[in-house]
């Protein structure tokens, strides 16, 4: 396989992680992109033009291009309101591919690139992988319309040539909640780039910031929506100042979606209201490279979110050698190994990650041995894997008969 045409619809790999609908996907497209690509795979990702000052096409780096394909206005456009645009998009991208970028396969992305590729898939006569990242019948929080986004999944996920999950947990719920044949399910766990997210000195990580180095410092990183669950971090930090008073929370990030600003005045309000103000800090959506100098800075890494699919803030931290609190949900399962690198939490209750999290602050040693382990264990995932494994099966796919929608 030479070419691969990457679908990105709803949000750009070159936007910044953290703000907006910008996430782990950003990451993920961007980061698997660039190594498919060095790796000879090269990668033409498509995304929705969202502003008249961007450039048709972006060369991000040798074989990796970025096309921003007109659909809707040029400006912001809602999620929610992004299904309506599917089909001006997918002639939009057609024409490029036809004009000169031609691909040897298709990427899906989410649930709204995969209605995409499903119709590239039958005009181009061409294998589609669908990645979906998130799944509305497995959310917490459901969509403006899920009725709508849940059919769109059964019929891609129905017609798709392979379906990649993250881990074993995604697989099942794919396989289970959707009729999915399991031998067209390919898992292919997302990795970390270990030149920047890797163990170092607290102190030093502190003072670059411009952070105390006085108390332990948690950490929460993520879009402020509430399925990421930034209110139980809050409520654990209260929780824990009566035994550690000189512990704070940095929060990394800015509001998400339609309801966005109405999570982050929510978020405020209860910082006020348990009286924490003076212990949490608020820091806007960064770099995401720069990101590993908040990891190594912090003590513990909260991750409470309601579902995740795979979960790179665990990773990232886990690779910086910070342990982990996260929720017992999707792939946090299989990232964090419970008392050993880390610990996970069942339920919403605010106290168990309270508990966790006291245990480690009070136990320095304990953290730092599972903060090791953690690092050490981070070193099976790399972006370079998952291109391989991607790479190897649309090259099998390509010699094989389409599959038939379903």
């Amino acid at each position: 396989m030479r070419r691969l045409a990457v679908l990105s619809m709803h949000t750009s790999p070159l936007a910044q992680p953290g703000a907006g609908d910008g996430g782990g996907m950003n990451v993920y497209v961007r980061q698997l992109s660039a190594a498919l690509a060095r790796s000879g795979v090269g990668c033409d990702v498509y995304t929705r033009a969202w502003s008249p000052e961007l450039s048709a096409v972006v060369q991000v780096e040798p074989g990796f291009r970025v096309h921003h394909v007109a659909a809707g206005p040029l400006a912001e456009v809602d999620k929610e309101d992004l299904p309506s645009l599917t089909g001006e998009f997918t002639e939009g991208v057609l024409a490029r591919m036809e004009r000169g970028y031609p691909a040897d396969a298709i990427s899906a992305n989410y649930w709204l690139s995969g209605v995409v590729g499903h119709a590239l898939k039958h005009r181009l006569d061409l294998p589609l992988v669908s990645t979906f990242h998130t799944l509305a019948r497995v959310k917490a929080e459901g969509d403006v319309d899920p009725d709508r986004r849940t059919k769109a999944e059964l019929e891609v996920i129905g017609c798709s040539d392979a379906v990649l999950a993250s881990c074993t947990v995604e697989a099942d719920q794919i396989a289970a909640l959707y009729d999915a044949d399991p031998h067209r399910i390919e898992i292919v766990p997302p990795g970390v780039d270990h030149a920047f997210f890797s163990p170092g000195h607290r102190p030093q990580a502190r003072r670059a910031l411009g952070l105390s180095n006085d108390g332990p410092m948690l950490l929460f990183v993520g879009r402020i929506q509430a399925l990421k669950g930034l209110d139980v971090a809050v409520w654990a930090l209260a929780e824990i100042l009566p035994s550690v008073p000189d512990a704070s929370l940095v929060v990394v990030g800015g509001p998400s979606g339609r309801d966005g600003a109405a999570e982050l005045a929510r978020i405020r309000a209860l910082i006020a209201d348990l009286g924490v103000a003076g212990r949490v800090r608020m820091v806007p959506p960064a770099p995401h490279e720069l990101l590993s100098t908040y990891y190594r800075a912090a003590d513990v890494c909260l991750v409470p979110s309601r579902s995740e699919s795979f979960g790179l803030v665990a990773l990232e931290a886990a690779a910086c050698g910070t342990p982990v609190v996260a929720a017992a949900v999707g792939g946090l399962r299989t990232l964090v190994d419970h008392g050993r690198t880390g610990f996970l939490v069942e339920g919403r209750d605010p106290a168990d990650y309270a508990a966790h999290t006291a245990q480690l602050l009070l136990h320095p040693q304990l953290a730092a041995e599972m903060g090791r382990r953690a690092a050490e264990r981070s070193l099976r995932y790399t972006w370079s894997g998952a291109a391989t494994r991607l790479r190897s099966l649309c090259a099998e796919l390509t010699a094989r008969t389409l599959v038939e929608c379903r």
